[in-house]
């Protein structure tokens, strides 16, 4: 329902509009088949618990609202400063969410910025394709970057995360190495299951088996992963990481080791976040902030009432080798 007021969430969930207020307002006087039931209709509904919001939705703001599942991180530094060159570039600005909660707490994040921004760019791989399409608000443009699925018809950008993963895969093949450890990413998140899944099929075409271990696309996931794997007596001379911070991680934990890279173990990341040119990683480059632009660039046009061809957008990377990999390689 368009410009959904309190009254129509009361009639929805059937209680008072005082009840409404209470559950929007998250007093403890009100029960929980209450809250619920609110809940439930200001999903349904779409409604936003802000009259300056309702106000302001007839109008165009020239705002972009840019929902992320995390604001630190050189890969998100790196996106939303392509966005920001784009959207400076054709006159507007950023508003930016961070949700990396639950299903319900990004869909809160979503609604409220309904009036407030003209358009979304959603980055939301933790969540799935029902949940992401409940989430984001009716009648509100939006453009979605590695999602799961394109809620409810709204275009895209996406990596091909599997071409990258095969790249790796080849190279590592290509060096002799045979046993291999793979450091994934969160669970349930879209990027990492797609590299792993992409990775294990490719070695195993060859023969090669894979130890997976997951981490969490933090620095410190990929240095407790390699600590535990030698801790453990474990044998190997491949590393790939689901990212470049893991990989960060788990050079530092095999220096500390004394063990050589790339003549003992060879290491590759996924991203090419700055910090993987300084420190001679070899990894699948990404071109994030080009990542970012792109989907800025197609949801301002929708706006503008440009036409747009729809559907997702599936951007290729491709492999630079460095010397985490090959030790004639630059460093830089």
């Amino acid at each position: 329902m368009a410009d959904a007021t309190i009254r129509d969430v009361a009639r929805r969930a059937q209680v008072s509009v005082a009840s409404v207020s209470r559950v929007l307002n998250r007093l403890d006087n009100v029960s929980e088949e209450t809250r619920a039931r609110v809940t439930e209709a200001v999903r349904e509904l779409g409604y936003v618990p802000h009259a300056g919001a309702r106000s302001l939705s007839l109008a165009r703001t020239n705002a972009i609202g840019v929902v992320l599942p995390d604001f630190h991180g050189e890969f998100f530094s790196e996106i939303v400063r392509g966005m920001d060159r784009e959207a400076s570039r054709r006159g507007y600005m950023l508003l930016l969410s961070n949700v990396h909660a639950g299903s319900e707490q990004s869909a809160n994040a979503m609604r409220a910025m309904r009036g407030r921004v003209d358009g979304l760019v959603i980055l939301a791989p933790h969540l799935s394709e029902d949940e992401l399409a409940d989430a984001v608000p009716r009648g509100t443009p939006a453009v979605l970057i590695n999602t799961r699925g394109d809620a409810g018809g709204h275009p895209g950008v996406r990596l091909d995360n599997a071409a990258g993963a095969e790249a790796v895969a080849d190279h590592l093949a290509s060096l002799g190495r045979t046993r291999i450890v793979h450091i994934a990413g969160a669970a349930g998140n879209i990027d990492a299951q797609q590299r792993a899944d992409a990775f294990l099929a490719a070695l195993q075409r060859r023969g090669i088996a894979v130890q997976v271990i997951e981490g969490d696309f933090l620095e410190e996931s990929g240095e407790a992963a390699i600590e535990a794997l030698l801790k453990a007596g474990e044998s190997f001379d491949g590393v790939f990481a689901a990212n470049d911070m893991m990989a960060s991680g788990a050079l530092q934990a095999l220096n500390r080791a004394g063990l050589r890279v790339p003549e003992d173990v060879a290491v590759v990341g996924f991203d090419d976040v700055p910090l993987a040119r300084h420190i001679g990683l070899t990894t699948v480059q990404v071109h994030i902030a080009e990542l970012g632009a792109r989907a800025l660039d197609r949801l301002i046009s929708i706006l503008e009432g440009k036409e747009d061809p729809g559907g997702q957008e599936l951007h290729k990377p491709e492999l630079v080798i460095r010397s985490t990999t090959d030790p004639k390689a630059n460093p830089r």
